[in-house]
């Protein structure tokens, strides 16, 4: 991976960060989230560098060891009292800005694309519709919970899309990896192997919350 310009480990890098600062400001700087958020990268970082480390230049390998312990939390949260004291306590009008972070997120898998660590169909040049929502977040914001133009239903809605847009895109990479055979190094390699491991999942308890305190909203 040492190829790749400096800039493109910059916009990944700053993803991760973003995501990371607004989540906790949504969680009103929950402690829980803070350390859990740095145990994980720290886990992850050590076993990227270890000798016996299962990372590859395959994503297949890590996949299940990247995604599975965070979506297993993400479900433990809404199917616990005290995960869902932690999702009623979000800031929904803050989880919404989260989601400007795909924009960057995409931008660099452009430049992923454009090295050939990735394959070109896992960004919006190959059916991956998942900037449309980082574009349209601060509309959402602003109209849905600064002016309050927006109605519940229209807010809802969107966050329904946005979950569907990221479902395309873990689709996507599995399919890729397992029944195309298409390379996708990146993924195995620090910071890139935070989007799976960290970001989606933010992203997907973020639309998940939302929908959740929206729905029970009065």
């Amino acid at each position: 991976m040492a190829h790749l310009p400096f800039y493109i480990y910059l916009i990944f890098a700053l993803s991760v960060l973003l995501a990371s600062v607004i989540f906790f400001k949504a969680s009103h700087n929950s402690k829980f989230f803070l350390i859990l958020a740095l145990v994980w990268m720290l886990i992850l970082s050590f076993l990227s560098v270890s000798e016996h480390s299962t990372f590859t230049k395959s994503l297949l390998p890590i996949f299940p060891a990247l995604t599975i312990p965070p979506v297993l939390l993400v479900m433990a949260l809404f199917f616990t009292k005290k995960g869902k004291e932690f999702i009623k306590r979000l800031n929904i009008k803050t989880l919404t800005i989260l989601h400007c972070d795909r924009i960057f997120v995409e931008l660099g898998l452009i430049g992923l694309a454009a090295y050939h660590v990735i394959p070109k169909s896992l960004t919006f040049e190959g059916k991956n519709f998942d900037i449309l929502i980082g574009l349209t977040a601060p509309a959402i914001y602003y109209f849905g919970f600064v002016k309050v133009r927006l109605s519940k239903s229209i807010i809802i809605l969107w966050n329904i899309v946005g979950l569907t847009f990221l479902f395309n895109v873990i689709f996507r990479t599995v399919y890729t990896v397992l029944v195309l055979k298409q390379p996708n190094f990146a993924l195995g390699y620090f910071p890139f192997y935070l989007l799976p491991a960290l970001i989606v999942p933010l992203v997907m308890l973020s639309h998940l919350a939302s929908i959740r305190q929206l729905l029970l909203k009065n």
